[in-house]
């Protein structure tokens, strides 16, 4: 597995889906981007009901906001920073350049890759479950399945019973203990996952092509690093 797939697979949490090729690598991020959300139905992505990390349109499109080396960003996020410094001059906006991307990304990135989840009559949280059982390659109990796609186990119990009513997961009853329950995908669960991986990967593929080999190394490190923090600290926090 090259670099660049692992790290698709990994925004999945899945390590499963070949990378493939397809038309939508020679379009640009941004145009790709846009026809996946006209294609879902949703509304303009450039706007958003959180004032932190988006502005409308108009907004946008001034310059952008000055970085440490001179150079301007011309981003959404950027636009909000430039609003805050007009406003609040004696706040360090330092940041919000980080974390406001961050969500932006996430938020863009989700609505155009949830598309093919709505075709299927899955909502993100319900092909999360499948993913876990499916990349896991065994049988999981709802616990773990809470644990795997930070979820509370009430929220678990009732996307499990939707998902077994749909035929797409089974459950068998622990010989040892009847109060356990061990899940695991009936083949038609299995299908499904394994058809809307290579799209969603591609997907990511696309998006990412923006960057070259060595930026995305780049990137996926400094994510890593944080990533790891937050979660050594929410940890801590629970214990």
């Amino acid at each position: 597995m090259t670099a660049t797939q692992g790290r698709a697979a990994a925004g999945n949490g899945a390590g499963e889906g070949p990378e493939t090729g397809d038309a939508s690598r020679e379009r640009p991020a941004a145009e790709d981007l846009k026809a996946r959300g006209d294609e879902s139905g949703d509304a303009d992505p450039t706007t958003s009901d959180d004032p932190n990390t988006t502005t409308s349109e108009g907004s946008a499109t001034g310059d952008g906001s000055a970085t440490g080396d001179g150079s301007t960003r011309s981003d959404t996020v950027a636009a909000v920073v430039r609003q805050w410094q007009a406003v609040r001059p004696d706040l360090d906006t330092g940041p919000m350049e980080i974390i406001g991307r961050v969500n932006r990304c996430a938020a863009l990135l989700q609505q155009a890759e949830d598309a093919p989840l709505r075709r299927a009559g899955l909502s993100r949280p319900e092909f999360d479950l499948l993913g876990a059982l499916r990349r896991t390659g065994h049988e999981l109990t709802p616990g773990d399945l809470a644990r795997e796609t930070f979820s509370s186990g009430a929220a678990v119990t009732k996307r499990l019973k939707q998902l077994s009513e749909r035929g797409l997961v089974e459950r068998r009853g622990d010989t040892r203990d009847r109060r356990v329950a061990h899940l695991r995908l009936t083949d038609a669960g299995r299908e499904l996952v394994d058809g809307i991986m290579p799209e969603q990967l591609t997907y990511e593929s696309a998006v990412l092509s923006a960057l070259d080999d060595g930026r995305q190394d780049e990137l996926a490190e400094l994510l890593g690093e944080l990533l790891s923090r937050l979660e050594g600290h929410m940890r801590g926090l629970r214990a």
